[in-house]
């Protein structure tokens, strides 16, 4: 699940880069801050399973100048976190060990993963995959043995560049101090972080930072209802910080002195595995969202493509194969064997040599331009040609209706654009292929021909009333213009001398097998021409169009990958009702 969610993570940071709109790119921010935070939640319950005592974690959290540093100092009951009245000056998160040895917290670096643990002195300005862990001297009453953290404002502009470090920080917080003031407690920005907070059910109070004499049940007021607004659950304890005249402090109320110390025996660390499911299962749709979509686009697009492929091959054998007058395949495998056969009066144009009665196709192959003349003067050669145009404007037209009826506006246009860019070049190889089909075709062509010979042989009346009638020379007159190029392929359809041919044939006592070599004939064009033409030089270029749209554009995950995440999270779903069925 985790190698899901990093997986998406960076194609939704790859996508923002490409983003025009600032709607889409607002969206893509959003998404990447949950997959942010999901991440480091995930790790955050890895890491409390290695640990049976993990140390407890503090983040104070809050806008640009709140004053967030004070307060972690005023906790600290030191000066140790770096305050400046410059916005942005906390750039990286910073933990102090308050009880405890950077020793004890080694484990953080497996949660960071690839973020680098520096001293603070040395934490680069330009650099943001760092944080910092530093040991504190004493002890302060306001704090048990923890790690607070001190995180860097999550409002200004500058904010996006080290944000993910802070999400990182407030997902590994045991307990979530906001930090918020007068002037900023009511910016957007805190409560949309807050309402993203939520599902982590972290224990929180607020600091009401910078306060004036007089304001505080106002400002309160205006706190619950706006934390109402973005969250459901109780609203949290609230402190009210007044600076002291001296030093520029805040002062901790007495009273709160062991609020923290209270607060973290709320952790409930046995849930964290409940809390993170609910985490994944809430965001997940909105995440998968435009995965979903581009891979319904790419499934419309196959089924798109297979369904003109489909209708193109019924095309083809409407008007073709199954067509009386366009069908030529079949008279010319008739005029292959007329020239195999030994017909009186035919002796002297056929070879004046002819020592036998049976002369060879393959002496006839020998004229080079018979081949080529075929496929120039075929129907089916004009025919596969038309339909592959075609298939290409229809594939334009419905490209255009998905665009206006579906949500993959952005598919749309990308295969449209893809389609015009490589028409020419497509329509000019399929017909290339389409003719070398023809030519190649002719050995099946010849082949069928030796089998009608070989069953004449076998028929020797029919052969014998074939050879006695007027009409058979006629027609193998026509078969040896034919492979002279005298004649166009097309012509054998509707010469009358071989449509007698093919009557006497077909009556005759080999009808059935006749009938059967045709239908043979046709299935193995059909299979041709399915294969070699509109799968190999159409559907495959087609269906290979998406590989061309930059990497940058698209999430590229499997069907498998999506199935595989939703099914570890159905899995983990389970287990968790298991749990509570258990603990009930």
């Amino acid at each position: 699940m985790l190698e899901f969610i990093q997986l998406l993570k960076q194609r939704y940071q790859a996508l923002l880069a490409q983003q025009v709109d600032e709607a889409g790119r607002q969206r893509c921010v959003q998404r990447i801050d949950q997959l942010h935070l999901t991440e480091a939640f995930i790790r955050k319950g890895e890491l409390t399973q290695v640990k049976n005592q993990p140390v407890l974690q503090i983040a104070i959290i809050g806008p640009t100048q709140v004053g967030k540093s004070s307060v972690v100092n005023v906790l600290l009951n030191s000066d140790m976190a770096g305050v400046s009245p410059l916005a942005g000056y906390t750039v990286h998160a910073q933990g102090f060990c308050h009880l405890v040895n950077k020793a004890d917290n080694q484990s953080l670096q497996r949660f960071f993963g690839r973020f680098q643990c520096l001293e603070v002195s040395a934490l680069p300005k330009h650099r943001f995959d760092c944080y910092a862990l530093t040991d504190v001297a004493g002890h302060s009453p306001y704090l048990p043995a923890c790690v607070l953290w001190d995180t860097p404002d999550f409002d200004s502009i500058d904010s996006q560049t080290y944000r993910e470090g802070v999400l990182r920080t407030i997902a590994l917080a045991d307990v979530v101090i906001l930090v918020v003031s007068k002037e900023k407690y009511a910016d957007q920005s805190v409560w949309d972080m807050m309402a993203l907070l939520e599902d982590l059910h972290q224990p929180t109070f607020i600091c009401l930072n910078k306060i004036s004499e007089g304001s505080e049940d106002i400002l309160l007021r205006s706190l619950q209802e706006k934390w109402r607004q973005v969250r459901s659950d109780a609203y949290p304890e609230t402190i009210l910080l007044s600076y002291q005249k001296l030093g520029g402090l805040p002062i901790w109320p007495e009273i709160n002195r062991s609020l923290l110390t209270r607060l973290s025996v709320n952790i409930n660390a046995r849930k964290h595995n409940q809390y993170e499911l609910s985490l994944v299962q809430k965001y997940s749709p909105g995440w998968l969202e435009p995965v979903n979509e581009e891979l319904q686009a790419l499934s419309e697009w196959q089924q798109l493509i297979d369904g003109l492929v489909k209708q193109a091959l019924q095309s083809y054998q409407r008007e073709f194969l199954d067509h009386p007058q366009h069908y030529e395949t079949f008279q010319q495998a008739l005029a292959e064997l007329l020239t195999l056969l030994e017909i009186p009066g035919l002796a002297g144009l056929l070879t004046g040599a002819r020592k036998v009665l049976v002369w060879p196709i393959k002496q006839l192959m020998k004229y080079a331009k018979k081949p080529a003349h075929l496929a120039d003067t075929s129907q089916e050669v004009v025919l596969l040609n038309r339909l592959a145009e075609h298939l290409l404007i229809q594939l334009q037209d419905n490209i255009l209706d998905n665009a206006e009826r579906t949500k993959t506006g952005f598919w749309s246009k990308e295969f449209s654009s893809l389609v015009r860019s490589i028409r020419v070049d497509l329509l000019t190889e399929f017909s290339l292929a389409a003719r070398n089909y023809h030519i190649e075709f002719q050995r099946d062509v010849e082949k069928t021909a030796h089998q009608l010979y070989d069953k004449l042989q076998e028929q020797p009346v029919v052969l014998n009333s074939l050879r006695a009638t007027r009409v058979t020379a006629d027609a193998a007159v026509i078969a040896l213009t034919l492979h002279t190029g005298g004649i166009g392929v097309h012509d054998l359809v509707i010469a009358p001398a071989m449509l007698t041919v093919t009557s006497l044939l077909t009556e005759s006592a080999i009808g059935g097998f006749i009938h059967k070599l045709e239908m043979q004939l046709k299935q193995q064009q059909l299979h041709h021409v399915k294969q070699k033409l509109f799968i190999e030089h159409m559907a495959k270029k087609l269906l290979s169009l998406p590989e061309r749209i930059p990497a940058t554009m698209h999430f590229n995950i499997s069907t498998e990958q999506l199935k595989a995440f939703e099914q570890q999270l159905a899995e983990k779903h389970l287990t968790e009702k298991r749990h509570g069925l258990r603990i009930l």
